[in-house]
């Protein structure tokens, strides 16, 4: 029999995270009956239009504890009373220790939360990123019995410190992630490696159909009709957008291209004055963060796909960006980087075009060799697009976690039964 879900985020909607919304629809759609509990309320003004499908009840915590003191103490002090607390108390004394800082309070105060209104009779915790949601899931399975699972992504697999993501794995039930680097690095920390599962996001293609079109012939010669390179992604620093500037910056004078970036992101201002600086500034159209369908044109419309993906001061870096895979389902090449799970997509010169990463020289030289030659482009779209379609449907993402979370539960019920 399944169990109510309650499923723990670290924001709801996002339009960055299309991935989320698209497993928890699919889940759904699978009879899963699901509450979304947010640990922060939107910022994006639009919305996709997977959100509006989606139909569970969103609950939001506080995002930070003096926003809603009265809702936090009236938490804490029923959760003095239970048998959980002095438990959970540990728990956080221990993790404090290690990281002292206003976040672990406020996964604390959250979690306290999430245990005194448990929304819908929650029987089930599953929280998306190993970092913060996680911390506020796991502190509130301690508070209050109820067990957990996880999805692990990147940034909260990178970033997290080794003790956290240790201890963490060995108190879920299980976990999932979404590339071959997580999911080898996850299995090195942890005494139950079998309990950390491989599981690709995968893609609707019933909303990303095939391009029933042609992506032109432009091959950068003509300055009225100059080549079109596109890029969806937030302006932070692991998408290497300086890069790609750079990059830009040294084609040769005789090519004509223009490039238009989708997304958001604090480091716009900063793209945008790097542009004027490199001189290629009028070349340059940035679109802010689109809705879905408006994100589906543009990949009919362009010519090449580019993304600079890198690791991050901070350690920060993608898994497998889902926008890559968007792009190849319209048959449009990809250019990137060998980071992380992009070689699980792209293969240089088979599927789409593939360089080290902080390399302006290389970028350039791959740009280049895209632009002029359509025919190879073509060539490459046309094979990226059968690699999406043969192993990246997200239907067989959903049918994976519908086993693992049924299989668990069958495990609780026995183990239930038999104590």
């Amino acid at each position: 029999m399944r169990k109510k879900i309650l499923v723990v985020l670290k924001g709801y909607p996002r339009l960055s995270e299309t991935f989320i919304a698209q497993e928890l629809l699919g889940l759904e759609r699978a009879g899963f009956d699901l509450t979304l509990i947010s640990m922060r309320r939107p910022t994006d003004k639009k919305r996709h239009p997977v959100h509006d499908e989606i139909k569970a009840r969103v609950v939001y915590l506080p995002e930070y504890l003096h926003d809603e003191p009265l809702r936090v103490l009236r938490a804490f002090f029923a959760g003095i009373r239970k048998p959980g607390f002095k438990p959970l108390l540990k728990q956080f004394w221990a993790d404090l220790k290690r990281d002292i800082t206003p976040n672990r309070f406020r996964r604390f105060g959250q979690a306290l939360v999430l245990a005194h209104e448990w929304p819908d009779n929650g029987e089930w915790l599953h929280a998306h990123f190993i970092h913060t949601p996680a911390s506020v899931t796991a502190y509130a399975s301690i508070m209050t019995g109820i067990p957990w699972t996880c999805s692990a992504h990147a940034k909260d697999i990178w970033t997290s410190p080794d003790w956290e993501l240790s201890e963490k794995l060995g108190r879920a039930r299980w976990t999932v992630t979404c590339t071959r680097s997580g999911y080898e690095h996850m299995r090195e920390l942890t005494s139950m490696p079998d309990h950390v599962h491989l599981s690709y996001h995968g893609l609707d293609l019933d909303r990303f159909g095939r391009f029933a079109g042609e992506h032109s012939d432009r091959d950068g010669s003509q300055a009225s009709d100059p080549a079109f390179l596109l890029s969806v992604g937030r302006a932070v620093e692991k998408k290497g957008y300086d890069v790609l500037l750079r990059a830009l910056a040294l084609l040769p004078a005789d090519l004509h291209w223009r490039f238009t970036h989708i997304g958001g992101g604090d480091g716009l201002t900063k793209l945008k004055s790097l542009a004027d600086t490199l001189g290629i500034a009028d070349r340059i159209t940035w679109k802010g963060a689109l809705a879905q369908e408006d994100v589906l044109a543009h990949y009919r419309q362009a010519d090449l796909f580019a993304l600079a993906c890198r690791v991050a001061a901070d350690g920060d870096r993608d898994g497998l960006p889902n926008v890559l895979v968007e792009a190849s389902s319209q048959r449009l090449p990809c250019l990137s980087t060998n980071i992380s799970g992009v070689p699980e997509l792209l293969t240089d010169g088979e599927n789409g075009f593939v360089v080290p990463p902080e390399d302006p020289q290389a970028l350039a030289a791959a740009l280049e060799r895209a632009i002029r030659d359509p025919a190879l482009r073509h060539r490459l779209g046309d094979a990226a697009e059968k690699r999406v379609r043969e192993h990246f449907d997200h239907h067989s993402s959903i049918r994976q976690l519908t086993r693992l979370f049924e299989e668990q539960w069958q495990q609780e019920e026995q183990w239930r039964k038999s104590a």
